[in-house]
């Protein structure tokens, strides 16, 4: 989150600060590329992994998937003698 965060900051700052510091402005831009590995896409897919956490699941069917909501699991009950 720390990465993603600093990341997303740069890119922000850069457009942020684009009427004050003109077009040099946008060169934080590319150095949001360090904290998120090279690779922006991977790292948004990753996020939005690590915000479902389970709670949905790819379904695929006669060459067709979709993105649902999962199933909840079960609660066991726990019996005490």
């Amino acid at each position: 989150m720390a990465r993603g965060a600093i990341g997303f900051g740069l890119i922000i700052g850069s457009i942020a600060l684009l009427p004050v510091l003109g077009p040099a402005a946008l060169l934080a831009a590319p150095l949001a590329l360090i904290p998120f590995r090279g690779c922006p896409s991977c790292w948004m897919v990753g996020l939005a992994q690590a915000i479902s956490r389970g709670r949905l699941e790819r379904r695929c069917a006669d060459g067709v998937c979709t993105l649902a909501t999962a199933h909840p699991p079960r609660a066991t009950s726990v019996r005490r003698p």
